[in-house]
Order: structure tokens, then sequence, then C-alpha cells
């Protein structure tokens, strides 16, 4: 008795996590399978065709039957018109096949249209009982395009500690092997070195590549603290750029008269993606080929939403990010460690996590964190700590008491008003605090110094009236540089650039 209730939970909790993984996809499904299976049909096999339209990228499958308790089993697998493509058996109620991932049990590749077959195993059912088997099927899942887990990780407001800029065995990534030898690198021991450092998520962008999102798919599973970013670097003849939040192949193939980098990045928009700029003052030629930022023709810059103003602490390109800024448009600050040697000591430059880009978002979802970055709440961390921090905010203090504009957002202030402005700084003692107006330092704007390292620092501004960007870095007693914020945006015009 005590047996049968259990599996009569465990059949309800089943039902229950189907029901959220359901309502996690946010859209109700393409295609609705279901059926009855019976005694006679004990160790049988039968098919469930469907149909697949054109113009499908990725299939997910949601599966659940009924009469658990009664030790019925169901066991399931997949083929399209062409080939088997893959059985889960009874481990799985959910999976998704892609073109480059697919969850473990099943083979990705193209998504052919035509007639599809769930394959149903009865491994188990007893003569005189029933069950109700039901398959719900999404086509083109945007959530499970956009990252590797259909919920969130942690579900609480904070700042989330990550590096978006870093190689595996997928492209030019490498470490030592058991015997000591540089081989190409596992996407595992990167994971596994992200987690040692204290990361919430990474984003592995091997060069043009889309084959480390099967590794990722398997992997994120168990790294469940730690959220994984499809994560890609475009690399073009006159410049890199990575792509973030999308699974979909997107021709980088970039030439003058041909394809541009235009093309692409609203390729990227369409699929739901964010891109950034990297390394852009890094050397080119022979020395980096296709390194530096050097388009040969114009570059529409409000398809971009983000410039890595940090890269492996040492090619710092806050001066082309500010030269962006100056053109009104709101672009983001993050880093990356441009890691290629997997784990490393967390001192040298490039290591994982160094720099770090640390989020403020909603909970640790791709989702969340991409929207963190699209609104600014971001800051670049070179220490790599676990507990730094900084924040900006401001409001027009002329004006009865209105609400603060954070780090990220558009104050609007008349000329003559008075802005009163509050950094906020923790884990930074005996530093000093450089406010920079439109990228310059300005006799106008002292320095601001911390003694204990967790303060509220208060400062004021008076607007002309004119569009500013006031941001701030930190540097620590031996003035090194510690801290990139992003800005608070003063009269800045509205533009087409909706990051």
């Amino acid at each position: 008795m005590q047996i049968g209730r259990l599996l009569r939970l465990g059949e309800l909790f089943l039902l229950i996590c189907t029901c959220l993984i359901s309502r996690s996809q946010s859209t109700p499904p393409d295609l609705v399978l279901h059926g009855e299976v019976i005694g006679s049909q004990n160790k049988t096999y039968f098919e469930i065709p469907f149909d697949v339209p054109t113009a499908v990228h990725r299939l997910s499958v949601d599966f659940t039957y009924t009469g658990r308790d009664k030790r019925t089993t169901l066991d399931l697998g997949i083929a399209d018109p062409v080939r088997f493509r893959g059985n889960s058996g009874g481990n799985k109620s959910h999976f998704t096949i892609g073109e480059s991932d697919a969850t473990p049990s099943y083979l990705p590749g193209p998504i052919p249209a035509g007639r599809w077959k769930l394959l149903i195993s009865v491994p188990n059912i007893r003569p005189a009982e029933h069950a109700d088997y039901r398959a719900e099927i999404h086509f083109n899942s945007r959530i499970e395009d956009q990252g590797f887990t259909l919920t969130p990780l942690a579900n609480d407001t904070r700042w989330y500690r990550g590096d978006l800029h870093m190689h595996t065995a997928h492209s030019d990534g490498s470490c030592a092997s058991q015997s000591g030898k540089s081989v190409p690198c596992p996407v595992f021991l990167t994971a596994q070195a992200a987690v040692a450092r204290g990361l919430d998520f990474i984003a592995i962008s091997d060069h043009n590549a889309t084959s480390q999102y099967e590794a990722m798919r398997e992997l994120q599973p168990y790294f469940d603290r730690l959220l994984m970013i499809p994560g890609r670097e475009i690399t073009t003849f006159w410049g890199h750029f990575n792509i973030f939040g999308i699974t979909q192949f997107v021709d980088y193939r970039a030439v003058p008269g041909g394809r541009d980098v235009n093309a692409i990045l609203r390729d990227v928009r369409a699929k739901g993606g964010i891109a950034s700029i990297n390394h852009a003052y890094s050397p080119d030629g022979e020395i980096c080929m296709g390194c530096g930022w050097m388009p040969p023709y114009p570059v529409d810059m409000s398809l971009f939403t983000g410039i890595e103003v940090i890269n492996g602490g040492q090619i710092i390109s806050t001066g082309f990010w500010d030269h962006q800024l100056a053109g009104s448009l709101r672009l983001t600050a993050i880093g990356g460690s441009d890691n290629h040697n997997g784990p490393m000591e967390a001192a040298r430059p490039n290591s994982i996590g160094s720099p770090t880009t640390v989020v403020e978002a909603k909970d640790l979802s791709v989702a969340a964190i991409l929207e963190g970055i699209r609104e600014g709440r971001v800051f670049v961390d070179l220490t790599g700590s676990r507990d730094k921090t900084i924040d900006i905010e401001a409001h027009d203090s002329t004006l009865p008491r209105q609400e603060n504009t954070r780090m990220g957002g558009v104050l609007h202030a008349p000329v003559g008003h008075s802005i009163a402005f509050l950094v906020r700084v923790a884990a930074c003692p005996h530093s000093t605090i450089h406010l920079l107006l439109d990228g310059e330092v300005t006799p106008a704007l002292a320095p601001l110094s911390t003694s204990v390292g967790d303060e509220n620092l208060p400062f004021t501004f008076t607007s002309d009236g004119r569009a500013h960007w006031l941001r701030a870095e930190v540097r620590d007693s031996n003035s090194r540089l510690t801290l990139v914020s992003n800005p608070v945006y003063i009269n800045l015009p509205v533009t087409e650039n909706t990051r």
C-alpha cells in the first residue's frame, strides 16, 4: 500500500513538472497528439505519426501518460522522414532537437519537413489496464533557441557575475592533457573552471561555430548553478564581435559588395539575440588577423547592444566606447576574458572570469541576463572578485522628489537644474572613484574616496540642458583600475538604438 502511494505521488510530481515545462515554453503547443494504450499492447511497439511543416529549425516534445501507479510504462523515441533521431526510453518526458544541439539521447541536425513518428515502446501494461498518453509538440521553441534550460537557475533579483568571452575545443581553445600535452580543451573543463571562480554565468563564444551548443545542452543540467549562454564570436576580416542568446546558424561571411556586417547584425536581432564588439583596439594584420575593429564600410552601430571595453584585463577600449556614446547611442560596456587556455591561475590575464562582467537581472536565465545588458545594468570587475560592486543613481533635485534614474537609464533635466547623484560601492576599501563626464575627467566633478569600502557617496551636477553621459572608474590604493561602471545618461535624445 505504501509503494502504491509513492507511485501515485511520483506520477503527480511528474505531471506537475511536465506542466511547468509546458508553461515555461510560454506559447501553446503547435500540435497535440493523444491516444490510448490497452493491456493487449503489452510488450509491443507502435508509432504516432505527425507532420512537420517547412522552415522548422527546432522541434520540442513534452510527453505524459497515465497509469504509472498501476506499473504502466511507456518508452519514448522519435524518427524523422529519413532516419532514426533517438530514444530516451522512460527517462525523459521532454526533449528538444535542433540543428546544432539536442537533448542527450537525441541527434541534432536539420529538421526536414514531412512525416515524423514518435516511437512508443510498451515494456509493461497489465492485461486489464489502459493508459492515456499526450504529446505536446512545439516548433521553433524560442526559449530553447535562446538557451539550454527551460527555467531560471535562480529566482532572485541581484547582481550576477559572469564571463562573456571564452573559447574551447570547438575553435582554438586548448589546455593541458593528462600527460601534459596541449590539446583542444573540452567544454566541461571550461565550465568547471568557471564554477571554481564563483561565476554565475558564462558564454562560450567559439569562432563562427555552433558545435559547442551540443556539449552545453548536455552539461547544463549538471551545472545547475552556472547558466550557460549561447555565444559565438563572429570573426570577420575587419573586426570581431560576439553574439549572445541564439543557437541558430548565422552566416558570418562578410565581404565588401556582398553580405556585410549590417546584414549579419540584422539577422542576429531578428532571431532575438544581441551583439557586442570585441577588443576594438586590438592589433591587426598578421599580428592578430581581423582582430581590430576596422570595417571598410559604414556599420550601423545602433544594431549593437554592447562593447567589450575590457578584454582579458589588458586591452582596454573605453575610448572607443566613449566615441560611440558621443553619437547618442546607448551601448553597454561589458568585459570578457577571451580565455583560450581553459583552467588557468586566477591571477593571470585572460584566466576565466578575469575580468568579470556583473549584470543585475531579475533571475538567472538567458532572457534576464540579456535584458540586464540591454538596460545597462552592468559593470566590469577587472579583479574578478566575488563581492566588489558599483552602482550609480540620480534624480533632479530641483523638482519634487522623483524616482531615481539608475545606471543605464536616462534622466532629463532642464538647464540650471541640480542633479543629485549617488555612487554606491561595496568591497572597495581605500579606493578612489573617478567621475567621467562624456568620457573625460573634469574639474567640475572631484574624485570621491572610500575608507571602509561599503559606502554611498553623493555629489551634484548642474544640468546645462545638453546631452551627457556620466560614468565612474574605481582605482585601488595603488591606482590600479578595478571597476568600470556604465553611465547614467543625461538628456539623451531619442534614437533608433534599442539595444
